[in-house]
């Protein structure tokens, strides 16, 4: 349920509201938007019909959200949603490109591509120190000495970094080196790890999983909010069909459709998504003009000695011409890069 407070209510009476909805058990989420405040009900369902908020100062009605995602919802929030990662903002009118290679592979490797993707006009380094993969026996990662690497390359070319958080227990290392922890698409319905970057203050980038809904996916982000940290920005990386030519088939339709069902941020990963490199700057430009808020690419110094996903991988040289590109697509569609 959502409770739509009077345009004119004062934090007196909506404090109110949501100590009346505290003490019977239910959780209240207070959105307060340009034109009205919200406050998102969530609980059992039968405490929520048997409340009868409408008789409280300041309410103008009661709605009830028929979608298993509240807070997420359009419904709940009008306007869209826009994320601060330490002044760069996800969601407004700016393209974000965040870039680097899959895998932090050593500490030259690294400050490499983080100093080429600086140079080329991305705001984020990529890359991951702990490596969930396919494969027992495949690279892992350098996990803190990784995390580490990451730190040094922010300092020296005032990226911001986003890096994979893999279980409940990496959570603290990794929010002590990185601006943004990424939930992985393998990861996507871990309840337990969604649950505890919901209760940290840091911004998320919650990766569509590898055969998930756009139903799921958003059940996933509100399981983030739900504990509080409403931050979250959503990755379309591609999901899995039956089509092989592709290492996933990329979405480009759940873009639309979920800027319109959600206010969160949506972000594309092409890499992932197609697993081949000439496909990446094609498809980049494609999710811009769909409305993308932004990118999250591969780019690595040599894909050809990459430990991982070189395949899909751009060198900086391919990089800096998408750069170029993508600048008229954003102008296109209202925005900037």
């Amino acid at each position: 349920m959502i409770i739509v407070m009077n345009s004119r209510a004062t934090d007196k009476e909506i404090d109110l509201v949501v100590e009346r909805l505290t003490t019977v058990g239910l959780k209240a989420h207070v959105s307060r938007g340009a034109s009205r405040t919200i406050i998102g009900v969530i609980g059992d369902k039968k405490q929520i019909t048997n409340f009868n908020v409408e008789t409280l100062p300041g309410v103008v009605k009661s709605i009830a959200v028929t979608d298993d995602y509240k807070l997420v919802s359009r419904e709940f929030q009008e306007e869209d949603t826009i994320v601060d990662v330490g002044g760069i903002t996800i969601g407004g009118n700016q393209v974000v490109v965040m870039a680097g290679p899959c895998a932090v592979e050593s500490r030259e490797q690294l400050l490499m591509a983080a100093d080429m993707v600086k140079k080329a006009g991305a705001q984020f380094l990529r890359g991951g120190a702990y490596k969930p993969r396919t494969s027992p026996y495949a690279f892992q990662g350098l996990e803190e000495e990784g995390l580490k690497f990451l730190a040094e390359a922010r300092d020296a070319t005032g990226l911001k970094v986003v890096t994979e958080v893999i279980d409940v227990e990496s959570i603290p290392v990794v929010s002590h080196y990185a601006d943004m922890l990424q939930i992985g698409s393998r990861n996507m319905q871990n309840y337990q790890l969604l649950k505890a970057v919901g209760r940290n203050n840091k911004p998320v980038l919650l990766k569509r999983g590898l055969s998930a809904t756009i139903n799921e996916w958003l059940n996933a982000a509100e399981y983030i909010l739900s504990e509080g940290n409403p931050n979250v920005i959503l990755c379309e990386r591609g999901i899995r069909t039956f089509e092989t030519y592709t290492r996933n088939t990329l979405d480009l339709s759940a873009v639309a459709a979920v800027k319109n069902i959600s206010h969160l941020p949506v972000i594309v990963d092409p890499s992932h998504a197609t697993g081949i490199w000439r496909l990446v700057q094609p498809m980049s430009k494609a999710a811009i003009a769909a409305g993308a808020d932004g990118l999250i690419v591969e780019v690595h110094p040599d894909p050809a000695q990459a430990l991982s996903d070189g395949k899909q991988s751009l060198t900086p040289e391919n990089f800096t011409t998408l750069m170029g590109e993508i600048g008229s697509i954003a102008a296109a569609v209202g925005k900037r890069l």
